[in-house]
């Protein structure tokens, strides 16, 4: 263990150190472009301890994140609390109806899991329009616009405190057990290890990480609408998780530099058809790369063995 936390800090200490200088060398625009890496970095973390350690697949992420947003958004607009102090509520907010969704998820498993969690995505937009009243409806909500550096800093800072936690929490029994539930059910629970239990659990800390994104969504934009989270955003976060490295933390920065920047250069590669640029890139990215930018890196890794 002490040579695996060795190795993070190896990766840590750097990656925060180029985090915290390159405003120094970028635009104000391109600094908010970098936050949005963020918020997206938060949300994959989340969704790896789900997946990546737990086993459990999920297309709905969108919609918790849609529910941070909107708890951050309500409490500004309509209760005039301090944007930063709505963050963690957020968080909480969605961790509590996840760990309520992880309840009869529990009877599912695989496809079925994954069509139900997709479905919360799909239902989300129909449910903001129904409580207009605190929402917003389409018209949306409007907030507070904020300096693009100060997004920037915030955003990093939460992702990093992210990072850490999640390093923490699976370093711990929990995150023992969770590996033990992915790896086998059957012989977790011949161990002693309740899958009711942790399986709910994943779900609730997974959904808390997207609600603290969602969150950030809803500060960095100044702007909440149904539009704000689009039923594709719970896809594009499977995908960033694929291609960051499913079960590995720092790897989903990779993921999440995707979302953000490859709608953008696939649409100046093509007006026309972007995504089909996008799908083209995806799909050469998961041939060259199985294992994501974490497989890269292990094999980088091993070829440096003796």
């Amino acid at each position: 263990m002490s040579r695996r936390l060795a190795l993070h800090a190896a990766w840590f200490v750097p990656g925060a150190l180029v985090v915290a200088f390159l405003p120094r060398f970028i635009s104000s625009y391109h600094a908010l472009e970098w936050a949005r890496v963020g918020f997206y970095f938060v949300a994959l973390l989340g969704l790896n301890v789900l997946t990546g350690y737990s086993g459990q697949i999920s297309l709905g992420h969108g919609a918790f994140m849609a529910i941070g947003g909107y708890t951050s958004a309500i409490l500004i607009a309509h209760h005039g609390m301090r944007d930063v102090w709505t963050i963690p509520l957020a968080g909480l907010v969605a961790g509590g109806v996840g760990l309520a969704f992880g309840l009869p998820a529990l009877r599912l498993r695989g496809l079925y899991l994954a069509l139900a969690t997709f479905g919360v995505a799909v239902a989300f937009p129909a449910l903001v329009q129904k409580f207009d009243h605190f929402t917003g409806g389409s018209a949306g909500l409007v907030l507070t616009l904020h300096p693009n550096d100060w997004l920037y800093y915030l955003t990093w800072a939460i992702a990093g405190a992210g990072l850490v936690l999640g390093w923490l929490v699976l370093a711990t029994p929990i995150g023992r057990s969770f590996r033990a539930l992915r790896d086998s059910e059957v012989a977790a629970v011949s161990s002693g290890i309740s899958p009711a239990l942790y399986k709910t659990l994943a779900f609730g800390i997974s959904a808390f990480y997207a609600g603290i994104a969602g969150a950030l969504v809803a500060i960095s934009g100044a702007y909440v609408t149904p539009q704000t989270f689009p039923i594709s955003l719970s896809l594009f976060l499977v995908v960033g998780m694929a291609v960051g490295g499913i079960g590995s933390l720092p790897g989903s920065v990779v993921g999440a530099i995707l979302i953000q920047f490859l709608p953008t250069y696939a649409s100046h590669l093509s007006e026309q058809a972007p995504q089909v640029i996008e799908g083209a890139i995806l799909v050469g990215v998961m041939l060259l790369l199985p294992g994501g930018a974490a497989g890269l890196l292990r094999l980088v890794q091993s070829s440096r063995q003796p």
